[in-house]
């Protein structure tokens, strides 16, 4: 029981908070728990086929495919993939990491994993279609035209910036998944 408090300590405090805090003022009690109820459908809607396709993925495509297309050695064309993998991609970003995890257990290169977290969060292709047509071809083009650059070079940075056992280590720790 103690392990179980300990694990979920910071869950537990904000949630008594919460709880005090809605108490007070139900108004905004009512607020968290509508929000609550609707983050928890999204997830449950979106999670479960993302599972799906990360167990095909894990199941269909061989780890020597995976390092041929986007691992150490897979230069530009890795990084494309990366890109167009990301952006093609629905969902919330919260959905990118467990492919994340997955990429790591087949060897895919840490920048690539990192242009694809980026990619998801920033080009997805139906939000540049929306601000195409929204707020004009111009700036769908321009901020597209600064954000796969400004994707890549952060993941390169973030790599540089980062000790190797560390990454070592996440990579091990997505193996034991």
């Amino acid at each position: 029981m103690k392990a179980l408090f300990a694990r979920y300590k910071a869950f537990l405090i904000v949630l008594a908070f919460l709880v005090l805090y809605g108490s007070l003022n139900w108004e905004v009690g009512e607020k968290v728990v509508q929000t609550t109820v609707y983050q928890l459908r999204e997830m449950i809607l979106v999670i479960p086929p993302i599972f799906i396709l990360l167990g095909l993925l894990d199941v269909w495509v061989p780890k020597d495919t995976m390092v041929r297309f986007m691992g150490d050695r897979s230069g530009l064309k890795g990084i494309l993939l990366a890109l167009f993998i990301g952006s093609a991609a629905a969902g919330p970003l919260y959905g990118a990491f467990p492919v994340a995890a997955v990429f790591m257990k087949k060897g895919v290169k840490f920048t690539n994993i990192l242009i694809f977290l980026g990619a998801w969060s920033t080009t997805k292709i139906p939000m540049f279609l929306f601000e195409v047509a929204s707020l004009g071809p111009v700036f769908a083009i321009t901020r597209m035209l600064v954000d796969i650059p400004g994707i890549i070079i952060i993941a390169y940075l973030l790599k540089a910036a980062m000790p190797d056992s560390e990454i070592k280590a996440m990579y091990e720790r997505a193996e034991a998944l």
